[in-house]
């Protein structure tokens, strides 16, 4: 995502590159969203797979809808809208399958069995390999199971983003379900990342915000004082810890340069025990956290939330 413009300009030389490096250190699995940049990151991605596509499993997200000038439009769930997503898809990506499928986010106006069913009919015709499901709640997971075996939900979770733990990771293991765990760093929050002026969305989200914004760096502080203990950067840390809560769960890194990305990776040699992680918890409750994830409006919209 953050290769297509929704943190500020990048550069698509490095974007490609880190692509490559991130295959050529073993990571096998590539998440994107065919509103990314409106096809921008398909079209990018597709050029770094060439001749790389048996590497790696393409996860493609669907249903946000777009204007030219990049505002929101809506979303859309229809049966006959995922294919035609999934069409498009394809040809940008210049693949003839795609290994995960997901709506987005859960349409209000569509029965979750109608997405899950037009998802199973690509299946069956060897458009798609597995369905996805993204910020969702129990209910919503239950319904779509039955339509058809999910292979993961993808969810925001992080140190400070706890919530999923309650219900949702319950009702995934009930049923086998993994986890593609998303804003493992809360969005560049715990890194210190700080909003590019121009394009970059996270200006506009509550954690970020004003006093919020200063709250939380107290928060990171108290993390980068335990990463340090441990010869760690932040980054490893909450990488680390999220690696260590289950083995059901992969985190989505958004590496945009390949200094981030071995960075990122440098967390694959941490290992943390049940005392670490319970240590690290309790310094950082996830009520130490300023602000929504996302603004007012969006947070009423996501099914995980209810």
């Amino acid at each position: 995502m953050g290769m297509s413009g929704m943190y500020g300009p990048a550069d698509e030389a490095e974007s490609i590159a880190t692509i490559h490096a991130a295959i050529d250190n073993g990571v096998t699995l590539l998440d994107t969203g065919d509103f990314y940049g409106m096809g921008h990151n398909e079209l990018l991605l597709g050029r770094a797979l060439k001749g790389r596509r048996d590497k790696v499993k393409l996860s493609v997200k669907f249903g946000a809808l777009r204007g030219p000038d990049g505002s929101w439009l809506g979303f859309d769930a229809r049966p006959s809208a995922v294919k035609n997503a999934l069409g498009y898809s394809l040809v940008r990506l210049g693949v003839d399958y795609i290994d995960i499928y997901r709506p987005s986010r859960l349409d209000p106006a569509v029965p979750i069995e109608d997405t899950v069913g037009a998802i199973a009919d690509l299946i069956k015709a060897g458009y798609v390999r597995s369905v996805g499901l993204s910020e969702v709640g129990p209910e919503t997971i239950r319904r779509a199971q039955a339509v058809h075996p999910i292979s993961d939900l993808q969810i925001e979770y992080a140190i400070v983003t706890r919530k999923p733990e309650t219900k949702i990771f319950p009702t995934l293991a009930e049923f086998g379900i993994g986890v593609t765990a998303y804003g493992v760093l809360s969005r560049g929050l715990l890194s210190s990342s700080v909003p590019a002026k121009n394009g970059d969305f996270r200006a506009f989200l509550p954690r970020f915000a004003g006093g919020n914004g200063e709250k939380n760096q107290r928060v990171v502080e108290t993390l980068r004082s335990l990463a340090q203990n441990r010869s760690l950067s932040v980054p490893q840390l909450c990488i680390a810890w999220v690696l260590a809560k289950g083995k059901n769960i992969v985190p989505l890194v958004g590496a945009r340069t390949r200094k981030q990305l071995q960075e990122s990776i440098g967390a694959l040699q941490v290992t943390l025990s049940p005392d670490d992680v319970l240590r690290i918890e309790q310094a950082i409750p996830e009520s130490a956290i300023s602000g929504t994830r996302y603004d007012e409006r969006q947070m009423q919209m996501l099914d995980s939330e209810r």
